[in-house]
């Protein structure tokens, strides 16, 4: 049986923020779910902010209302999801945190791709296709569309194309929805955009990997996607919808495409009662 999957996205659209110099950063996140659940359902939770480079966790605290949990550790070794054994039908949960965030906005242009001898092991799994990301489907229109750049600013070209190439329309996509699909209907919302430019970042030979994050600039704040490509040696944040830049945003966890960072994921249905997301700059 395939597990209930609760990927989240913004519910609006929004101009980019304003450009602004490089600084540290403390945002603090707050989180309050109540979902009516099964009788007893094991949930896996993944919405704590990562300890990573370019933030540091200040103080967190997670409440559930679980009979049991314990933690595993997230793909890539980013971030962890919370195993947790919930009874009486209803989860319960509250999660705060305080995060400082020291990651600079950088200019893509100025970054080399590297070549495929170079990519340490742990990167190659991120230039493969995946369920939600068929990037093998999409060699031929990268090539063509993107063929003339290099790096960092083949990068910036994908990003610049579907931010322009794409509508972003509430409703328009579902946790069946692919990379594929998207291109075809040219709609799509956070979670769309990012598999999308996963793709194209893949099909060019550039490790692309999908990122859920907490946003400070992303209003009404909710569980956000981005991207992260391998360029000059490093992961780099990038954000097709223009709602947040890589030095107000707080990573969460990473991995192939959405399937890998949902937010919560149940055996039976999970039905929303209250589901509030508050990310703020401190």
């Amino acid at each position: 049986m395939e597990r209930n999957v609760r990927y989240g996205a913004a519910n609006t659209k929004y101009d980019p923020p304003p450009e602004t110099d490089q600084s540290i950063m403390r945002i603090t996140i707050d989180v309050k779910l109540d979902y009516t659940l099964s009788e007893e359902e094991t949930v896996l939770l993944t919405l704590e902010a990562a300890q990573t480079d370019g933030q540091t966790v200040l103080e967190a605290g997670l409440e559930v209302n679980a009979v049991d949990q314990h933690r595993i550790t997230g793909e890539s070794g980013v971030g962890g999801r919370v195993c947790a054994v919930v009874t009486g039908g209803k989860l319960n949960l509250r999660y705060h945190a305080s995060v400082q965030v020291s990651r600079d906005d950088t200019v893509l242009e100025q970054l080399a791709q590297m070549p495929l001898e170079s990519l340490p092991p742990q990167v190659l799994t991120y230039l493969r296709p995946s369920r939600f990301c068929q990037s093998d489907l999409f060699t031929p229109f990268v090539q063509r569309q993107f063929g003339h750049l290099d790096g960092g600013a083949k990068i910036a070209a994908m990003r610049d194309w579907v931010a322009s190439g794409l509508a972003y329309v509430i409703g328009s996509s579902n946790a069946a929805t692919t990379a594929i699909d998207t291109f075809v209907a040219r709609e799509g919302v956070c979670r769309d955009f990012t598999h999308l430019l996963c793709s194209f970042a893949r099909a060019a030979g550039i490790p692309a990997r999908y990122t859920s994050v907490y946003g400070a600039d992303v209003q009404p704040p909710d569980f956000h996607a981005v991207a992260q490509v391998w360029l000059d040696g490093d992961w780099h944040i990038v954000d097709a919808t223009g709602m947040g830049r890589a030095g107000a945003l707080v990573v969460i966890a990473c991995g192939r495409d959405a399937a890998d960072v949902a937010f919560m994921e149940t055996t039976w249905n999970a039905t929303p009662v209250v589901q509030n997301i508050r990310v703020i700059q401190a």
